[in-house]
């Protein structure tokens, strides 16, 4: 399979590109970053563009493949919602909007995370942009849209952007996953699970941490 991955400077992107170079089903990944990742391998191709809100002048690379792992993202901290939604929503379904329309087999895979709110009707705002995001991305004319809503992520082993406060927390992986099976998942399992949607589809577009730990183990 030939992939799309954005965000690849973040801790999320990252795991999920180290994931994708790893594994034989994987034969081609593309990297879009405003600034280089800084890392070569024969299987991967990176562009550096600097505007996403306009995508003309590489809309010529972006045909060709069978799915996007979407993991930009920002946090909602410190920001106006204005600006949380241009980034959020705005820039998301730009981007979607162009490679439905390059890739019309695409299965597209939208990283919102844990609190996402798909009714689009409740108290916190920035729950309700990434639910809207979700929303109109399955819309789309894809193959078909997932959104993806992961707790806790353990780091994938090599991954230099991890926040250094997970190191301190890893261990309890294997009592949280027990606990709370939404809420913890590896970077290797959502990394897979991706890959097993693409080549399978899944009758649930919105994907939590149980989901993710089942559909890892069919890649």
């Amino acid at each position: 399979m030939k992939v799309i991955i954005t965000g690849s400077t973040g801790m999320v992107g990252e795991g999920v590109l180290l994931v994708c170079l790893q594994n034989p089903d994987v034969q081609k990944v593309l990297i879009i970053n405003r600034r280089s990742l800084g890392i070569t391998h024969p299987k991967m191709t990176e562009i550096v563009h600097d505007n996403f809100y306009d995508l003309s002048a590489i809309e010529s690379h972006l045909a060709g493949y069978d799915a996007c792992f979407f993991c930009l993202g920002v946090t909602s901290l410190g920001k106006k919602m204005d600006e949380y939604y241009k980034v959020t929503y705005q820039l998301t379904m730009h981007f979607g909007e162009t490679v439905s329309r390059l890739n019309k087999n695409m299965v597209f895979i939208y990283v919102s995370g844990a609190g996402t709110d798909g009714t689009e009707k409740g108290r916190i705002e920035w729950a309700r942009i990434k639910g809207k995001t979700e929303n109109d991305l399955i819309k789309l004319p894809f193959r078909r849209a997932y959104g993806y809503r992961p707790g806790f992520i353990k780091p994938y082993h090599g991954q230099t952007r991890a926040h250094s406060f997970y190191k301190y927390i890893n261990w309890f992986l294997p009592v949280g996953k027990k606990l709370f099976p939404n809420g913890f998942n590896t970077m290797e399992e959502l990394a897979l699970s991706m890959i097993s949607l693409v080549k399978e589809d899944y009758p649930k577009s919105i994907i939590a941490g149980k989901e993710i730990s089942f559909l890892a183990s069919k890649a």
